[in-house]
């Protein structure tokens, strides 16, 4: 009796098994099969193609940016490190060069100790072939089956990659597609955006702390919970130590080791040159739209594209440097002058105006509010972040008052280029990308006060005027424009001196500027700044000498490059070739071609000795005798009216560098030319900028390098006592006190 039952339960149990057989074996042939959806098959595994990102490199093929989707960078195997690997076996699938994509051991490990003994330590079954395909060919919701189907599924791709690929391309394949934490992908994303290094370079320590990541990428984000990180990355060495990768001396030594990251952004908020990217991005954005075809298909985000530019990481990284310093310093000065009257604080109409352009405004103004409804619901308190000199803060403040915040921080522009070819160096349009995007290099035009004046007395010089030609500096109040009388600075001695060019362009006298432009012509001056690659309207009036016009950077960085390019103006460009992710040209960027000759080579030279002249004695001196510099340089300052806007044109032998400050709003200025002039709030971002250069030996072609002496004509030229008293008689009979009034002569 007792037999016949065992055997009957026996046979239960046999059947039972047999179903259950049965039921896995049919489930594994319908996932074969396709009933739970499609399994890639073998020429698909053949042809794996994920999305990569486009990159972007500087004039020496430096990484200073991507665009993607998912931050991806692929590289081969040969450039992962061996302890990289070593890391990643020892932690993820120690018998992965026994199995052949499904490791039969720790699926009994999973079966009996993490299910039946509920072991959370015990690990997880998935080999890293399996856990590959998972990265390659997302899951989908089966519902309760979902668990089941998938793994299922990652086990038959798993042997099919296994089939396909060697153990080294499987590798190869894991480390480029695993996703690390802060939506990277790939180990050489995650290493040049906690490393700021790339994977090659990666030490024992780092390679564990990204592999340890792996195991959840929040959980163990090196940002964001470094302690965590810490132990889970000791926990990685320790898994190398227990299987042979690293010596008990080496895991002691290791254990012990900071976490000491070095993050390498390159997101379009934030990273280097953000207003570059930007710019770029959008070019970029166009060449694709204008380039896909069914047979080359191009997406700047999954195409892997490697976009080859003129700028400079390293002066890049400098400029910015300098205008960030510069400009905390600035701001407090500029806060400061104000107090508790700034324009941003009291003036209702300004603050109204801003508030009306928000979007909180047009939200509660669709809604058919009132003013003072929406005024009130904008007074509401919230906690919010907000940036400041010092970095980001969170406050509890209002619309309102986020508004007066904002309106107060200054802003700037910094262009530098090779004037020989028009290449852009460094390129920063504004002091914050995240909170200002408005990029003052694309699309910013300012007045550019006296920074115009040189190309005033290029003209004058064309004109036949001699640099030793002497002009009053006595205020004329010009009977035919309205009674405009331009004046002068505090310092300029008005009463019966006159100036010859050279030394009213060191001294930028207003009243001198004006009467130059008279004898050169409007219309003549206008004609040469076209010449100079100047596309923008110029107004025809006699302020035009003081830089009433409204100009762009780059007009003006590429118009100061004839000063030092035989006279011919250069098109500022940055891209120089696009090429597929495999390498291959796709299209080539040839230099524009350069504008004629503006003027002549004998102006050239005048205007240089003039323009080093603003540097070494003029409203420019500062370089000298602030921050020290003792290279070449050539130069112009310029102040605005009401202080609105400040300008720092520098030439050098191998650079123009163009930096404007001021407020976005027009309606703000600086409260005191004191703080406002251009030497002042413009020059010390390029100065600061040349020392940070000075110090760095790899720019000593440029640093480094000389005006070439005038030839003995011009010498001859500039041989002039800088300033001429009047005559007895003319003084005499002239009230130096009492502005002359004239006509302004316009000649045709």
């Amino acid at each position: 009796m007792k037999k016949e039952r065992l055997k009957k339960l026996g046979n239960f149990i046999l059947k039972v098994f047999l179903l259950i057989t049965g039921c896995i074996s049919i489930f594994i042939i319908s996932v074969r099969l396709g009933v739970w959806g499609s399994i890639p098959n073998t020429k698909e595994i053949q042809e794996l193609s994920q999305y990569e990102a486009s990159e972007i490199y500087d004039v020496n093929n430096e990484l200073i940016g991507k665009f993607y989707l998912s931050n991806r960078q692929p590289i081969p195997y040969s450039q992962i490190p061996k302890h990289t690997i070593n890391a990643l076996v020892a932690t993820e699938d120690a018998r992965f060069y026994d199995h052949n994509g499904i490791d039969i051991k720790s699926l009994f490990r999973v079966f009996f100790k993490t299910i039946l003994l509920q072991d959370a330590s015990s690990g997880g079954g998935s080999t890293i072939s399996q856990q590959l395909a998972k990265n390659l060919f997302s899951r989908k919701d089966y519902g309760v089956f979902t668990l089941p189907v998938v793994k299922t599924k990652e086990m038959i791709v798993a042997r099919r990659l296994e089939k396909n690929y060697t153990k080294e391309e499987i590798l190869e394949l894991y480390f480029n597609t695993v996703p690390f934490s802060g939506n990277t992908y790939g180990i050489e994303s995650a290493a040049l955006k906690y490393f700021n290094k790339k994977t090659s370079q990666l030490s024992p320590t780092e390679a564990a702390t990204l592999i340890g990541t792996l195991k959840a990428t929040y959980t163990y984000d090196p940002n964001r919970f470094p302690e965590r990180n810490i132990k889970r990355r000791n926990t990685v060495l320790q898994q190398m130590n227990k299987y042979g990768f690293l010596t008990n001396a080496e895991y002691e030594t290791y254990r012990l080791d900071s976490l000491k990251l070095d993050f390498g952004n390159y997101d379009e908020q934030s990273g280097l040159a953000p207003y570059f990217r930007e710019e770029l991005r959008n070019r970029m954005l166009a060449w694709c739209k204008e380039n896909t075809t069914k047979e080359k298909p191009y997406n700047l985000y999954t195409s892997g594209l490697k976009i080859y530019t003129t700028l400079d990481k390293t002066l890049q990284e400098y400029t910015e440097g300098a205008m960030e310093e510069h400009l905390a310093n600035l701001q407090k000065s500029f806060e400061k002058e104000y107090g508790k009257n700034a324009p941003w604080l009291t003036n209702k109409v300004l603050i109204t105006s801003v508030l009306k352009r928000t979007e909180a405004y047009k939200k509660f103004k669709a809604k058919n509010l009132s003013e003072e409804a929406i005024m009130d619901s904008l007074k509401t308190k919230r906690k919010m972040w907000w940036h400041d000199i010092d970095g980001k803060k969170e406050v509890t403040a209002s619309t309102i008052d986020s508004v007066k915040h904002y309106l107060k921080f200054l802003n700037a522009g910094t262009l530098a280029i090779d004037p020989h070819s028009g290449a852009i160096k460094s390129w920063v349009g504004g002091v914050n990308f995240e909170h200002f995007k408005y990029d003052h290099i694309k699309k910013s035009k300012r007045q550019v006060g006296s920074t115009f004046k040189p190309i005033v007395y290029t003209t004058a010089l064309e004109q036949g005027i001699k640099p030793c030609d002497y002009f009053s500096a006595q205020e004329v109040e010009y009977e035919n424009m309205e009674g405009w009388s331009p004046s002068n600075s505090g310092d300029i001695d008005e009463k019966y001196l006159n100036y010859n060019l050279q030394t009213a362009l060191t001294k930028s006298i207003n009243t001198v500027s004006v009467k130059v432009l008279e004898e050169a012509g409007i219309e003549n001056t206008i004609a040469l700044a076209e010449k100079l690659g100047i596309t923008s309207t110029l107004p025809k009036v006699p302020s035009l000498a003081l830089g009433t016009a409204e100009l762009s950077i780059s007009e003006m960085a590429g118009a100061y490059a004839a000063y030092v390019n035989e006279s011919k103006p250069v098109s500022p460009y940055y891209l120089v070739k696009i090429e597929n992710k495999k390498g291959e040209l796709l299209e080539e960027f040839k230099d524009k071609d350069t504008l004629q000759p503006a003027f002549s080579e004998t102006t050239r030279q005048i205007m240089i000795e003039m323009m080093q002249s603003v540097v070494n004695n003029g409203t420019a001196s500062r370089m000298r005798n602030t921050y020290g510099l003792q290279n070449d340089i050539a130069g112009k300052t310029g102040t605005t009216q009401s202080n609105k806007d400040a300008w720092f044109v520098s030439v050098m032998p191998k650079l123009v560098t163009v930096t404007w400050v001021g407020n976005d709003d027009h309606r703000i200025g600086f409260k005191t030319t004191r703080t406002g002039q251009g030497a002042n709030a413009a020059l010390p971002i390029a100065a600061k900028l040349f020392q940070k250069m000075n110090k760095d030996t790899t720019f000593n072609s440029i640093t480094k390098a000389r005006f070439k002496n005038p030839n003995a004509a011009v010498i001859e030229m500039l041989d002039c006592e800088p300033t001429k008293r009047d005559g007895f008689f003319k003084r005499l009979f002239t009230n130096p006190d009492k502005k002359k009034k004239a006509k302004f002569k316009t000649k045709n």
